[in-house]
């Protein structure tokens, strides 16, 4: 008897949604079910110029037009009807797909961005053999994109998305509150101290890091140049992800500062950057949020994107997680405030630590399983 198979299909936008299909396949090893996992990125299966424009082209649209993807976005959240181009896409790639998941034979598809989740539905209505299909939305809000009611299971992080996916006709048994899948050592307590040791830092200096997300997007240069004005001696990490020319310029411009200032690219080891740090500066994106959020670690939310981050931005605001800062000079009026009142900076930590969700991904691959066992 072979061992179940689960394939997950993710999206090339950012490194988000396949960090939460990793953190679900290590959960699912390290469980008693012997799993084998796939992760295969879907627009390698659509048309060859959409894979281009949505892949290259959302990376360049946020970077230079960020407003222009917010009107895009709300259109889309809006609209009451499937475009006709949606549905053409979602066949043609399910189709696409068809001899590669007839091969695989997986018992079950996990779709962590909402365009599998569409191709996924449309490849169930277009095969009788189809396997088990779950959604994972990796953002504190639900877009209508992901919503299909077909789908076998859906791990959202928020009881307010359950609620919107249960009134758009999403079955209620088939919606679980899990929170959004990452590293469950984003969770762990190591010594603060020693980890700074470990990284090159000063062990008793408070400690800002900033990121930039795995493409390595945001004034990272200008938020440290901000910060650099602050009186309160700090140190500063800047995690700039895979954009070796942004690295450059950011450590070009960290070697002009009086506070010291460590820059590296991307690296796998992010939980050791956030566990060592008294507060992140960010953008607010969904796995980077929820893996602050374990971490307990405050955020200051650097100029989020309209649509998605924006969400998540409000999101992390009205529960006191989270402070948005829109320039370099909110950024410094934000830190002065924070640092200088040790209790708000402890509340904001309670309140990253009630709203966390460490073991998402334990609880997705729980349900992967019953899925495997149904």
């Amino acid at each position: 008897m072979r061992s179940p198979r689960v394939l997950f299909l993710s999206a090339s936008v950012g490194e988000g949604h396949t960090a939460a299909a990793q953190a679900v396949c290590q959960s699912l090893a390290a469980g008693e079910l012997d799993c084998g996992c796939e992760i295969v990125d879907s627009y390698r299966y659509a048309s060859e110029v959409f894979h281009r424009v949505a892949s290259n082209g959302y990376i360049g649209m946020v970077k230079v037009l960020p407003q222009l993807y917010g009107v895009i976005y709300e259109q889309a959240e809006r609209a009451t009807k499937v475009s006709g181009f949606k549905k053409w896409l979602h066949r043609y790639t399910a189709l696409n797909l068809r001899q590669y998941v007839a091969e695989l034979s997986p018992d079950v598809v996990v779709c962590t961005h909402a365009f599998p989740c569409g191709v996924m539905a449309e490849y169930r209505r277009e095969f009788a053999d189809a396997p088990h299909v779950v959604g994972i939305v990796t953002d504190f809000v639900v877009h209508p994109f992901w919503i299909h009611r077909n789908i076998d299971a859906y791990a959202v992080a928020t009881s307010a998305m359950r609620q919107t996916l249960i009134a758009r006709g999403v079955r209620p048994d088939r919606v679980a509150v899990t929170g959004i899948p990452i590293d469950e050592r984003f969770g762990l307590r190591p010594d603060r101290r020693g980890l700074r040791r470990a990284l090159g830092l000063h062990p008793d200096r408070t400690t800002l890091l900033v990121m930039g997300g795995g493409v390595g997007i945001g004034p990272l240069e200008k938020a440290i140049v901000g910060i650099d004005r602050l009186a309160i001696d700090v140190q500063t990490i800047v995690v700039v992800g895979k954009n070796p020319a942004l690295e450059r310029r950011v450590a070009e411009t960290a070697n002009t500062l009086a506070h010291p200032v460590k820059v590296v690219g991307f690296v796998d080891n992010v939980f050791d950057y956030m566990q060592a740090a008294d507060v992140l500066i960010s953008k607010p994106g969904g796995l980077t949020s929820s893996e602050a959020l374990s971490a307990e670690l405050p955020l200051l939310m650097l100029r989020p994107l309209p649509g998605q981050e924006e969400r998540n931005t409000r999101y992390l605001s009205d529960a006191g997680a989270g402070v948005r800062v829109q320039t370099a000079r909110d950024l410094v009026q934000a830190l002065e405030r924070l640092l200088s009142n040790p209790k708000e900076l402890e509340a904001m930590r309670a309140r990253a630590k009630d709203l966390a969700k460490p073991h998402a991904a334990k609880d997705v691959a729980a349900m992967i399983r019953r899925l495997i066992g149904a």
